[in-house]
Formats: structure tokens, sequence, C-alpha cells
């Protein structure tokens, strides 16, 4: 999983942010949208995981980012040139605005000092959202992305926070997709090219001492 020494120096609170991706009631919680995720996202440890991180986080005055996916009932400013995006539209449990299924699911803490950031339109939580200009006017220069999907979102995140200059850290064991084994694979044969790949323990070790 890398140098310790080395994630150490990635991980100064002061210029460390914790990024939550649709870790969302309509996304991992029991009545999601997407059951197979929710399922893999839970039995795996991921949330449990993600929650502790946070939780962590919060104690070392580590800047947490709660990013929310989510569209208007009308559905305006959200695509449709995306076979995903017309699913969606289709499905049971709809990410709408103002409705319990885009609030931080359980067990995930949220605190006043959490930035929690909507997007209506696209796949990555950065690309054409608040968080790159909060990260930067915070002085952030290292991003922790946790949370869903690892067949989506997480790696969009990932991508993004490179191109935009950010060291990106990715905790192995707090994100989830489907199946499992598409999760391993994307880690080892995409993410570490570019991201530092840890656990969950490293970074709870880094942030306690």
């Amino acid at each position: 999983m890398g140098d310790p020494d080395r994630l150490a120096a990635q991980l100064d609170p002061a210029t460390t942010a914790l990024l939550t991706v649709e870790c969302q009631r309509g996304v991992v919680g029991p009545d999601s949208a997407l059951p197979e995720l929710a399922e893999q996202v839970r039995e795996s440890g991921a949330l449990d995981r993600v929650a502790r991180l946070v939780a962590a986080a919060h104690a070392a005055d580590v800047q947490v980012v709660h990013a929310i996916a989510e569209r208007r009932p009308d559905g305006r400013g959200s695509g449709r040139n995306a076979r995903l995006f017309r699913a969606a539209e289709k499905l049971p449990v709809r990410q709408l605005t103002g409705s319990s299924a885009v609030q931080v699911a359980d067990p995930v803490p949220v605190a006043d000092a959490d930035l929690v950031v909507r997007r209506l339109h696209g796949l990555s939580p950065l690309a054409g959202t608040d968080v790159d200009p909060l990260l930067r006017n915070l002085g952030i220069r290292t991003v922790v992305i946790t949370g869903v999907s690892a067949n989506v979102a997480v790696p969009n995140a990932v991508f993004d926070a490179v191109n935009l200059g950010y060291t990106a850290v990715v905790p192995a064991d707090a994100i989830a997709g489907v199946p499992a084994s598409y999760t391993a694979e994307m880690i080892r044969h995409t993410l570490a090219l570019v991201a530092t790949v840890t656990d969950t323990s490293a970074l709870l070790a880094a942030w306690t001492e």
C-alpha cells in the first residue's frame, strides 16, 4: 500500500480534504435506487469505513466534503446524453432535490464544518461543480476520495482531481462498485497509476498520531 512516511506527508490536515462520493440514502441506503450497489457497499464494510474516516477527519480538523448527485423533479438542467442518465429517470427511487434520497446516509456523520456540494448534471463530483474552487480557497492540496461507485463517479473524481493538480489518495477498502471483482481490477490497473492507493487503517493512523 505504499510508503507510510510518504503517505503521512500527503495527509497534512491543514491541506487535506476527505471527499465522500454519493454516500447518500438513495444510493447506498436501505431504500437505494441501486440495490446491488447498496448491498455491496454495506456488506463489504466500505460504508462503515467511510463513516470511520469521516469521524477521524472531524477529530483531526481535516475538511470533509460530501458530494451529492441529485436532479430536479422536472429534470431541468440534467443530461440525457448517456444511457445511465436515461435509466435513472425510470428507477423507482429518484435522487430528487429536497428528498430524503439526497441526504447523507447513515452511519456517515455530518458536522457543521462539512461542505455538502450538490450537482444536477454530469458524472463527476468535481468537474463543473463547486468542489474545486472551494478546496482551492481552503488551501487544499490532497483529496482523499471515498464512496461509490468504482464503476463511474469514483474514477471520475480521481482523474479530475489529478487533472486539477491535486494529489489523489484512495483508500481501497472505502470505495465500492459492482461487481466487487471489478473494483479490485479498477484500483489495480487504473487508479493505482494516478493516485496513492492505501487503506482505511493507514489513514486512521495518520490522523490519530
